[in-house]
């Protein structure tokens, strides 16, 4: 029997386990925990699971994993990350960690804690649908109405569909309002609708931008089920975004220990 200590945080709803891993005691957390740890029944529960990791190079690594035990790069675990590294001491105003996809800044401003996303230069179209990379893939559909639209149903049949079923693809279904986005979205290694996602709704923006031909400087909000983020950024359609901003707040829920055999 061996006890994980862990703290429980949420940015926006999107929820996530987090194991402080600064001298390796947690290295031999498998896939099988991973499933174990993060279900919602028999496990603490959460979208995902987060190691921090020492780093030779930057102030520290961000190890995600979905809950089915697949990784990726996740923004709102990266924000929560954030937030848990800096009660464990470490120094995070404006930091550089490591991540699947490369080196990521980040920090904090108030209460609010924001990741910068790599470049993304290359946005597709499926249809009128937009397909990018915004550290995972993403499908991004408008619609007059999120509230009116069945996204697990439509979800899957993106993601599971013959072109994008081997790697897999978050799916985002994304409203314009008066003053920004109104966005819900499919998670793929979640496989169901999550309260919010932070790659997802930086996605939407830059689709957003996309669609509308918007160029230099930009902040977009978002409104997820979960709560509200932000998303800033520069660039155009021709020349590709950059200085990406995620934007939003994340949080303690509680701590606790968990046993696994």
């Amino acid at each position: 029997m061996k006890t994980i200590y862990f703290s429980k945080y949420q940015g926006t709803g999107n929820d996530f386990v987090m194991l402080n891993n600064i001298y390796g005691e947690y290295d031999f957390i498998s896939v099988d925990h991973v499933q174990r740890i993060c279900n919602r029944r028999f496990g603490i529960g959460g979208d995902g699971l987060i190691r921090i990791n020492r780093s030779s190079v930057n102030a520290f690594e961000v190890d995600y994993f979905n809950s089915d035990g697949s990784k990726s790069f996740c923004g709102n675990g990266a924000r929560c990350s954030l937030a848990f590294s800096e009660s464990i001491g470490i120094n995070i105003q404006e930091v550089e960690f490591s991540a699947i996809d490369g080196v990521h800044r980040g920090g904090k401003d108030g209460d609010r804690y924001w990741v910068e996303m790599l470049p993304v230069k290359n946005i597709a179209k499926d249809n009128q649908n937009y397909i990018l990379h915004t550290g995972s893939p993403h499908y991004v559909h408008f619609c007059e109405d999120v509230r009116k639209e069945d996204v697990v149903s439509f979800g899957k049949q993106i993601r599971y569909s013959e072109r994008y079923k081997a790697e897999g693809i978050n799916v985002n279904i994304s409203q314009v309002t008066g003053n920004g986005l109104k966005i819900r979205t499919y998670e793929r290694g979640v496989e169901d609708e999550t309260l919010s996602c932070g790659t997802g709704a930086t996605a939407c923006a830059l689709a957003y931008a996309v669609k509308e031909n918007m160029n230099g400087h930009q902040s977009i909000d978002v409104d997820v089920e979960g709560g509200k983020l932000k998303v800033s950024f520069t660039g155009s359609s021709s020349e590709g975004f950059n200085n990406i901003r995620l934007i939003g707040p994340a949080q303690l829920v509680f701590e606790g220990e968990f046993y696994l055999d």
